[in-house]
């Protein structure tokens, strides 16, 4: 058994600030969780390179895809907790069990629209911070995906439709409201879902366009269902210690790159969107819109999935979340 060591934050700002003298440079790791090729993935790397920018030079963050140091999931908020690795991507409706304010992006149908979605994470980023200050880390930037839909086999035109469907989702969230629906959710491995559709483990996969497109599902599936689940956030935070270690100008700077790379990510992500659904369709899979009944289906049972998640969510959660959907 490998035996943690714990470094107090006063010797940690020595080491850190004297390497940062010795070699005139900074040097941190940020784990990414999704391919290189994943738009997520080529924000922390932009994130890096404007960091190096305007750092001239004395912050270097080297950006490790696809999870290639070993940490993908809801394990993230304590990996950087305790400094494992300094910087990490972190998909927030993951660890929603370890701190329960990071599920909002994903609870279903709160957002159906990207102006939507960015008045709902306006709304939290006070939440969002607190949270992460309690687990030593500050967020940098947040980026959201594009709206989850159902990849199946049959159009979806009711929510009788979703019942007995074996459906992959990524979050506990997900998985309550298509069970709410009668359907039967799965928690798989991004990378098992291709193999579990071939075999008929799962025949079904809540997602967004882009993940369909990266994994080819028209190969083995035939309808993407617009039904607007969520737009989830992805957050990207460094560890309170190595942030206090750093200088004005250096925290300055990095916190200008976050920001327009935020800015860039959000308009990114419906750009992919878009060009993500053409290239389904361009594929031979059927694009389906939710009609007024399945929505008003849909929303029923995504009701009872919030008021579920806000009972014990703390009352400073559940105002902002019921305060969100009052102004809708």
């Amino acid at each position: 058994m490998v035996q943690k060591v714990w470094i107090p934050f006063f010797v940690l700002s020595l080491l850190v600030c004297g390497l940062a003298s010795a070699a005139d440079v900074v040097k941190m790791n940020l784990n990414a969780i999704y391919p290189a090729t994943n738009f997520h993935s080529q924000g922390a790397e932009e994130f890096a390179k404007r960091v190096k920018e305007y750092t001239g030079g004395t912050v270097e963050i080297a950006v490790h895809p696809g999870g290639a140091l070993g940490f993908k999931g809801p394990e993230l908020l304590k990996t950087v907790k305790d400094g494992t690795v300094p910087m990490s991507d972190i998909l927030m409706g993951v660890v929603q069990g370890s701190e329960k304010v990071f599920g909002i992006s994903s609870l279903p149908r709160m957002v159906t629209s990207y102006e939507e979605a960015y008045k709902l994470y306006e709304s939290c980023k006070d939440l969002y911070d607190k949270a992460a200050a309690k687990w030593n880390q500050k967020i940098l930037y947040v980026s959201p995906w594009p709206p989850s839909g159902l990849f199946t086999n049959k159009e979806i035109q009711t929510a009788l439709d979703i019942k007995n469907l074996k459906t992959r989702t990524y979050d506990k969230n997900g998985a309550d409201f298509l069970a709410n629906l009668g359907g039967s959710p799965v928690s798989l491995p991004w990378g098992e879902v291709y193999a579990a559709l071939r075999t008929g483990m799962i025949d079904s996969v809540l997602t967004s366009a882009v993940s369909g497109r990266d994994a080819k599902l028209w190969e083995v599936l035939k309808y993407f269902n617009k039904i607007d689940y969520a737009y989830p956030l992805n957050m990207v935070a460094i560890n309170l210690d190595y942030w206090k270690a750093l200088k004005a100008d250096q925290k300055a700077a990095m916190e200008k790159a976050a920001k327009e790379v935020q800015d860039l990510q959000w308009k990114k992500s419906a750009v992919d969107n878009n060009e993500s659904l053409k290239t389904l369709a361009e594929n031979g899979m059927v694009i389906s819109d939710t009609n007024a009944a399945l929505g008003a289906e849909l929303d029923r049972a995504a009701d009872t999935i919030i008021k579920e998640f806000l009972a014990d969510a703390g009352a400073d959660v559940a105002a902002v979340v019921e305060g969100f959907r009052k102004k809708k």
